[in-house]
């Protein structure tokens, strides 16, 4: 049933038999079957209970991709090339962050029947809704930066291509590739998994070759430590870029494609089992990120290396790790790692593009052809990669892969702060609204990650004005107009945090 009120803390609710109904100053529209126009459900019925679990499995898997993408690739390799085993607890941390989060976000979709850009069109005045919708595509093609660089360098490792052909290619297979749409999430569901699947094997195969020091990878996991100001810059690093703005979005959308019972068990069910099916995909996303970590530990504290590859762990980056492993363990697992490169560039891609289809209808109410979103999504990606591998090479586009991850670090509080309030509003959610223990764990974890993200942004300026051999006048300029934008840049989340919801929806239940 849809409740509606005056405020976003109303105590009383006025109940209606209209499902598509919200009521304020203006009309929302907000359609709890919205979705089905866009792809067959899978239908879940409500007398089987726990026998309906298989039949949530398939949308924490394409989430958990982005937790193991080429980006988060390379912080875990410079993790463990320079401290060893000692960050491996901020992994668990974020991990456990993680799913809490995407939690709120797939209960968001599950409990309105509508995701989390559809919410952010109907209760923003156009104007930010606009704002918030470039900052979302410019988050995705962010996000699809580093997939396709990591897509390239494993071509360029399992197969001697040029890095600018790599990138073209890893365009066009991602195309193809999602042609698997036509044919029903579940088709694309399972080539997401069997893509996880293909990562964990090949990191697990790598742990064998690095036999790295079990104590010390348990000791890393549960004692907290960071030695000097480098490891807390890279914790940072690390815990702010291990939550990714789009796949809030994509998250909330996925879990749409079940057509639930909505009835009180039935949504309370489907909230219970996409949250154990995300904590299952999450751990093994966990894992192999521990792992990649261990392994770089191992290899990089080796007391066989030879000056080179000395000196390749002091920078350590995903191009080099190939020739580092290759040097240190052998040529099969340097093929393994590029295995594994392989299938996360080409699964992120796969994620990222589509949650743009669900961005653009979300934000735009625009529905365009799926191969035209997806060709230009690929396109926007495409082409800075391509400009910066064949002018500067691999050099180059390792660099590309850090700023598009301080980009992604930029964007975030502006899909988490609307997760959360939304998540949290009685109005919205009716009795599935957070209770009180969890609004203060999430508004804590959110806080710290923004502030972890704010932290990261200012201080990599700061890094740039003072050490970026600029001259005294160009310093002070860059610097004036940097910390302006800073200043708008947080008046802009405290806009999204203390502005009140207005738009009243609460899910339709028989």
């Amino acid at each position: 049933m849809a409740v509606l009120g005056t405020e976003d803390h109303s105590s009383q609710s006025q109940m209606v038999n209209d499902p598509n109904h919200c009521t304020n100053e203006t009309t929302a529209s907000l359609s709890i079957d919205s979705y089905e126009t866009e792809v067959q459900q899978i239908v879940i019925s409500e007398k089987n209970g726990w026998k309906n679990f298989f039949s949530y499995i398939g949308p924490g898997f394409l989430v958990s991709i982005a937790y193991i993408d080429p980006g988060n690739f390379e912080s875990d390799l410079q993790a463990g090339a320079q401290y060893k085993y000692e960050l491996l607890w901020i992994i668990l941390l974020a991990s456990f962050a993680a799913l809490v989060i995407q939690s709120l976000a797939s209960n968001l979709g599950v409990v309105t029947g509508n995701h989390l850009a559809e919410h952010c069109r109907a209760e923003y005045p156009h104007t930010v809704s606009i704002i918030l919708w470039l900052l979302a595509e410019i988050s995705v093609v962010a996000c699809d930066i580093p997939e396709v660089i990591g897509t390239a360098f494993a071509l360029d490792m399992l197969f001697g291509i040029p890095l600018w052909c790599g990138v073209l290619i890893s365009g066009l297979s991602t195309l193809l590739l999602l042609l698997l749409q036509q044919y029903g999430v579940r088709k694309l569901e399972l080539l997401i998994c069997v893509l996880v699947l293909i990562m964990a094997v090949c990191f697990f195969v790598e742990i064998g070759y690095a036999k790295p020091n079990s104590t010390q990878v348990l000791k890393g996991l549960v004692v907290p430590q960071l030695s000097g100001n480098g490891a807390t810059g890279l914790a940072i690093s690390l815990l702010g870029a291990m939550v990714m703005p789009h796949n809030l979005f994509l998250h909330s959308a996925l879990v749409l494609s079940r057509k639930i019972p909505r009835s009180l068990n039935g949504i309370q069910e489907a909230c219970r089992f996409y949250t154990m099916e995300s904590g299952f995909a999450l751990s093994v996303a966990f894992l192999i990120n521990v792992s990649v970590i261990s392994v770089s530990g191992a290899v990089c504290s080796s007391p066989n290396l030879s000056p080179e590859d000395i000196s390749n762990c002091q920078n350590l980056d995903l191009n080099k790790a190939s020739f580092l492993l290759k040097n240190a363990l052998g040529k099969w697992s340097s093929k393994m790692f590029a295995i594994a490169l392989l299938a996360s560039g080409q699964s992120s891609t796969i994620t990222g593009t589509y949650a743009g289809q669900y961005v653009m209808q979300g934000f735009l109410n625009l529905k365009i052809r799926t191969w035209l979103r997806n060709l230009l999504t690929r396109m926007l990606a495409i082409v800075p990669s391509l400009i910066v591998s064949i002018i500067s090479g691999s050099a180059g586009a390792g660099k590309l892969i850090i700023i598009s991850s301080m980009i992604l670090s930029f964007e975030l509080p502006f899909a988490l702060v609307p997760l959360l309030k939304f998540t949290s509003s009685k109005v919205k959610m009716g009795s599935h609204v957070n209770s009180r223990w969890i609004s203060v764990v999430t508004w804590v974890l959110g806080s710290l990650i923004i502030v972890i993200n704010i932290y990261f942004l200012i201080s990599s300026f700061i890094g740039v004005v003072l050490h970026g051999g600029m001259k005294t006048v160009s310093a002070v300029i860059t610097g004036l107009v940097g910390f302006s934008g800073i200043l708008i840049y947080g008046f802009g989340i405290l806009y999204l945090v203390f502005r009140k919801n207005t738009k009243i929806f609460q899910p339709f239940m028989i």
